[in-house]
């Protein structure tokens, strides 16, 4: 390890930088400085508002995170419908996608002005559509046009301004060049990383299957903590269990889960009671807590095949699961569908003896 000092020594230098130092001293709330441990990763097509409030009831301390949304979209499109959120949903980030500092900044400076915690830059999707477009994955090909955009963000919003990324694209297995990537991006006011930890290939694998076929590596992310101390790492990929994350743990600042805490959400809510404290609440305890939010969104026209079709995993291995899975796949999407259907699946994980199992 000859050349960690040398590297070391130019992280603390470029750390000097005002606007690391600005960014340093950003302020932030107590719930978002320990909403650090846990997060949901944003993840396209699901983590919606109403999958957000839903994870909150299950994860009262874990961050957030919006869908990606395009600086594009959120300066010429419609704010109400791309940014709006529930106030329970705090500590919430927004994830922008983008490669033009200056579009960057004014997305930024808009979530911020929203009410959003954190504004993160998506460097880590792979898909074509995000190629395309010159941002996502394949900006880990250009760390000092991503410093840019986050140089113009930091210094455009009061909020913390973090990036989320990939360990290098295709066959790069360059750990010296994946740190570089981190030092000139932290360089310009970025403190925290949530490292998805593998590759990204931008040609001959789908999105589903760069979440899946490049090899985990979280070594990466545990010496990145190791030698640059002063930042905050998150490590994301693959963590599909209360002890694989509290292993991640040892090692890393925070932990986020994504498709697991959608498609097992009480695992999420057995990881916030684990790294927060508090006591274990039954499966139905938690879906009934939902209901006031349910029925003020069926109240505003809101239909409830937008709202349930987060919760259907709620019940996951579980007796009952599928006939709860059942009822409100075949019933949310019909007219006047409402809580009572709800209760109707409840119903169904609740007969016989393992009423009590939650």
């Amino acid at each position: 390890f000859g050349d960690i000092s040398i590297g070391m020594d130019r992280f603390n230098l470029i750390c000097s930088h005002p606007l690391v130092e600005r960014s340093a001293m950003t302020p932030v709330s107590s719930a978002y400085q320990a909403s650090l441990r846990l997060a949901v990763a944003p993840m396209m097509d699901w983590t919606d508002t109403h999958c957000r409030v839903f994870h909150r009831v299950l994860a009262p301390h874990a961050r957030l995170y919006t869908e990606m949304v395009h600086a594009n979209a959120v300066v010429l499109g419609d704010r109400a419908r791309l940014l709006g959120f529930d106030p329970v949903e705090h500590p919430v980030a927004l994830q922008l996608g983008g490669s033009e500092p200056q579009v960057l900044a004014q997305a930024a400076r808009i979530g911020a002005d929203w009410g959003y915690d954190e504004i993160n830059l998506n460097c880590g999707c792979p898909s074509d559509r995000v190629q395309a477009g010159r941002f996502g994955a394949c900006l880990m090909k250009e760390p000092a046009l991503v410093a840019d955009c986050v140089a113009a963000m930091a210094a455009a919003a009061d909020v913390p301004v973090t990036v989320k990324c990939r360990l290098g694209v295709d066959d790069e297995h360059d750990y010296d060049r994946f740190r570089a990537f981190i030092d000139t991006v932290a360089a310009a006011g970025c403190r925290t990383f949530v490292v998805h930890a593998r590759n990204a290939w931008l040609q001959g694998l789908s999105p589903k299957e760069n979440r899946e076929v490049p090899p985990l590596r979280y070594e990466w992310a545990w010496r990145l903590k190791r030698e640059r101390p002063d930042l905050q790492v998150t490590v994301n990929g693959g963590i599909a269990s209360l002890e694989q994350a509290q292993a991640q743990l040892q090692h890393t600042d925070g932990v986020m889960l994504g498709r697991a805490a959608y498609h097992d959400p009480y695992l999420l809510h057995r990881l916030d009671v684990a790294l927060y404290g508090g006591t274990l609440r039954g499966r139905g305890e938690l879906l009934r807590a939902l209901r006031p939010y349910v029925e003020a969104q069926l109240a505003r026209g809101v239909a409830l095949k937008h709202i349930v079709r987060h919760v259907l995993g709620l019940f996951h291995g579980r007796p009952g699961g599928r006939a709860f899975r059942q009822i409100l796949s075949e019933g949310a999407h019909r007219a006047g569908a409402g809580w009572a259907l709800v209760e109707q699946a409840l119903q169904a994980t609740e007969a016989g003896p393992v009423a009590a199992c939650g």
